[in-house]
């Protein structure tokens, strides 16, 4: 059986980014996610932002992505997830969707 992880995410898309239909640019995404990283750092429940922020269909369960085994995402993200210590929340990711903030929830 594969090694396989739960995570959630928010994702900022912006225009350009893959699948988005966002208007902000990647400036603006940038710069938002910043603040969103500062948000969770400050103590702000993770769901709750996700619900607010996330570009992601995942929002609207506070991110959730359930669980997921390596090569079901995009590698920046499948490093990160599956490097984080259950509980845990990543830094910034970049991948071709746009700016993440990954929490390791399994």
């Amino acid at each position: 059986m594969s090694e396989q992880v739960k995570a959630s995410h928010i994702l900022l898309m912006y225009a350009g980014s893959d699948r988005s239909s966002a208007t902000r640019s990647k400036a603006e995404a940038q710069e938002q996610i910043a603040g969103i990283k500062t948000q969770l750092d400050g103590g702000t429940d993770f769901a709750k932002l996700a619900q607010q922020h996330s570009d992601c269909p995942s929002g609207g369960k506070g991110g959730d992505l359930g669980a997921f085994g390596r090569g079901q995402m995009v590698g920046p993200f499948e490093n990160e997830a599956f490097g984080l210590a259950v509980g845990s929340v990543s830094g910034v990711v970049e991948t071709p969707f746009g700016y993440h903030i990954i929490k390791r929830t399994a």
